[in-house]
């Protein structure tokens, strides 16, 4: 099966009722609530082009994924990821991944990209991108995301603890770091070239 994996916008926003109800219904399945988004949200997020939509041969709905800024424009969260059951298994989640995480750098270059899950499969996800574990002092201090956890049936959990820990992993993607690393990895990839010129000669 191959997908069409796009940045949503207005042509897009016949799908929100239908991207919603499945949201709602995988979190029952999960067991863990999330907050729940209106079709009129969604809408919002295609038109302002900050949304992912995967779609299938039909151009029926398949996937989608949108952004939510915080701590005015500090921290970005990849949120809502869903994808049909029908599609599932596919590899369809890793695409829509990517393609959320390359929309949110190229939106938000300075950004704090971050995530709290408990799904194995987002983690693993998570890493192969470029997020490490953090604890969740390294992530928004906004109260309107953290209010989204209300609905999550964990939630006395990260009350109980101050918003300090729960049973969700936080993980962080940071520019800044990630530009130090790549730096010191390249400046010793160039400093091992230089002395291994330097013996040959």
């Amino acid at each position: 099966m191959k997908f069409t994996i796009e940045v949503a916008c207005e042509k897009h926003c016949k799908h929100a009722e239908e991207i919603c109800k499945e949201m709602e219904a995988s979190a029952k399945v999960r067991g863990t609530g999330i907050a729940k988004r209106s079709p009129e949200y969604v809408e919002r997020k295609m038109r302002e082009g900050k949304a992912v939509i995967a779609l299938d041969e039909q151009q029926r709905f398949a996937g989608f994924s949108y952004i939510e800024s915080w701590s005015h424009e500090h921290f970005v969260a990849n949120s809502g990821l869903i994808v049909n059951p029908e599609y599932r298994k596919s590899g369809l989640a890793r695409q829509i991944k990517k393609k959320i995480f390359e929309l949110s750098r190229k939106k938000y270059p300075r950004a704090k990209i971050f995530s709290i899950t408990t799904s194995l499969a987002v983690l693993k996800l998570n890493s192969e991108i470029g997020y490490k574990p953090v604890t969740f002092s390294e992530l928004t201090d906004d109260d309107a995301f953290w209010k989204g956890c209300q609905a999550c049936i964990n939630y006395d959990i990260l009350q109980r603890n101050n918003r300090k820990m729960c049973l969700c992993t936080g993980m962080l993607y940071d520019p800044e770091k990630e530009k130090k690393f790549n730096f010191i990895k390249n400046f010793s990839l160039l400093e091992r070239f230089r002395r291994l010129t330097t013996l040959s000669k």
